[in-house]
Formats: structure tokens, C-alpha cells, sequence
């Protein structure tokens, strides 16, 4: 069992991960609901974790962060620096459905991975899920068509080993200095 403080602290320090004109478009689901979870796990490939963890998050993304009062995320700042955000934020997003959609992945992907850094941190394991039906999994939450779901993050203490990690690609294939080579 996971206390409450700490994992109000998880989620506060999630909000600390960046996000483009810091519209916080990572949105997470607590699904507590031991039957919900049950579904989910179905859907997961019979996956333990999404019914043993402690805590089970969708981790999600909202695609119409970026329409939703933008003023609100820079309330808080000088005028000037207000002024340029909100008038460049819908603009930059405007009939880019693609990169709303990216753009919200990659959030809640830096929200998410804030999450798992803290919680190691403090002595939990973590897990983030991607096996699983998306569609079905959606649909047991019913999460509106403009929240989109990036994975399943799980929090707890592990009850077995975790099975081997695999190999780490060389350096050499990862790291790229200044540009890709010429395709072959």
C-alpha cells in the first residue's frame, strides 16, 4: 500500500514535467475500482501488475489542452510574457491534429517518467505498460474522444523478480554526432 502523502507527491512532482507552452496536456486516470481493474487486465494480457500494484494510472493525454482557456497557464507571469504565450498557443496547434497528438504523448510521457523517477526514488517499483488493447482499455475507462491514452503506469513493491533486462544497444548505434550519415 502506497500512503496518500506519497502519492500526492508523485503527482504534484509529475506536474513539474515540461510540456509546450506549458499547457500540462498529461492527464491521469487512479483506477481503484478492483472490478475495472479486472477488465483492464483482460485487455492486458492477463498482465498481474494492472491488478496487484498498489496504484494503477492510465496515463493519458488531453488533445484540446491547447483550446482550454489558454490564459490560465500563464496567469501567474508578467503581461508581456502572458500576452506572447496565449497568442501563439492556438495558432502554433490550430489543424495540427498530429502534432496535438504528439505533442500530448510526449507530455505525459515526461509526466509519467517524472512519476516512475519519484517513486523509485522513494523506494517503490514502477512499471509502464504498453501491452495492452488501447481501444478496450479506453472504452472500460470511457475516456472522451479528446483524451487520448498513452500507456498503463503501475506503482508499487515488486513481489518477484523482475525477469532479466535485455541487452543495451552500443553507444555507437544510438548516438549520432551532429547529423545522420548519408542513407545507404
Amino acid at each position: 500500500m502506497i500512503p496518500e502523502a506519497d502519492f500526492g507527491r508523485l503527482i504534484q512532482l509529475a506536474k513539474l514535467a515540461p510540456s509546450s507552452f506549458n499547457i500540462q496536456n498529461y492527464r491521469f486516470v487512479n483506477v481503484k475500482d478492483k472490478e475495472l481493474r479486472k477488465q483492464i487486465r483482460t485487455a492486458a494480457w492477463d498482465q498481474a501488475q494492472v491488478t496487484d500494484a498498489s496504484i494503477l494510472l492510465a496515463v493519458c493525454a488531453d488533445l484540446n489542452a491547447h483550446k482550454d482557456n489558454p490564459a490560465r497557464y500563464w496567469q501567474h507571469v508578467p503581461a508581456e510574457v502572458r500576452d506572447f504565450m496565449v497568442s501563439h498557443v492556438t495558432p502554433f496547434y490550430e489543424g495540427k491534429t498530429q502534432l496535438t497528438r504528439d505533442e500530448g504523448i510526449r507530455s505525459s510521457a515526461f509526466a509519467g517518467m517524472s512519476i516512475m523517477l519519484a517513486a523509485t526514488e522513494m523506494g517503490y517499483d514502477t512499471g509502464a505498460l504498453i501491452g495492452f488493447d488501447p481501444v478496450a482499455v479506453t472504452k472500460i475507462l470511457n475516456l472522451p474522444e479528446h483524451i487520448a491514452l498513452s500507456y498503463l503506469l503501475v506503482i508499487g513493491k515488486s513481489t518477484k523478480v523482475a525477469w532479466p533486462r535485455g541487452e543495451r544497444l552500443p553507444d555507437s548505434e544510438l548516438l549520432i554526432t551532429d547529423r545522420y550519415p548519408n542513407a545507404k
